[in-house]
């Protein structure tokens, strides 16, 4: 039986209901992700990259919680959970094969302080952290490479987006700016 895949609240569409050979797998669509995926150049073109364009703004108006030699971390503006970070090399490349050995170690390092600074703040059970390589691999802004660093609580409300078509973020972005960036510490 195929149902409406727009109505909020709607069963996940079986695969057997199409053409083709069924995989067993269902399918749960996500729209909502669209905002993300349309607000952006994507082009990986340096004049539209999100990603070069924050450090230039002051960190409250670029949502950046600290600042290393080579790489920054910021909040996700479109963020999976409240606090969801994202590291990155100030400079443009789009690889993490492209980065340099600074860059990887500063990366690597801001990554765990970053951990350590969500757990003490936010109470934080557990993390995905990880990089998605070019836009086949899902990365969205494919032209700046960038590390997600997604806190986890055990009470994690995870399809109430793709149910209830409602994203549970409880806190807003510059609230959690500033507690995090209040919390960095001074030298790493």
């Amino acid at each position: 039986m195929h149902t409406d895949a727009n109505d909020a609240g709607s069963p996940p569409e079986a695969a057997d209901d199409f053409a083709g050979v069924p995989d067993a797998f269902q399918r749960l669509w996500t729209p909502h992700r669209m905002v993300y995926i349309d607000d952006e150049d994507r082009s990986g073109e340096r004049s539209g990259c999100p990603f070069c364009r924050a450090p230039g703004l002051d960190d409250a108006t670029g949502l950046i919680v600290a600042r290393g030699v080579h790489a920054y971390v910021l909040l996700n503006l479109y963020p999976y959970n409240s606090g969801h970070l994202l590291v990155c090399p100030y400079r443009h490349v789009a690889s993490y094969d492209e980065a340099t050995a600074e860059e990887t170690a500063e990366i690597a390092s801001l990554t765990q302080t970053a951990m350590r600074v969500l757990r003490a703040t936010s109470r934080c059970d557990g993390f995905n952290i990880g990089m998605n390589q070019g836009a086949v691999a899902g990365a969205g802004i494919a032209g700046h490479l960038h590390q997600h660093i997604v806190p986890r609580w055990a009470q994690d409300a995870n399809f109430f987006p793709i149910v209830a078509r409602t994203k549970a973020v409880p806190r807003l972005l510059g609230e959690v700016r500033d507690e995090l960036a209040a919390a960095w510490p001074t030298a790493e």
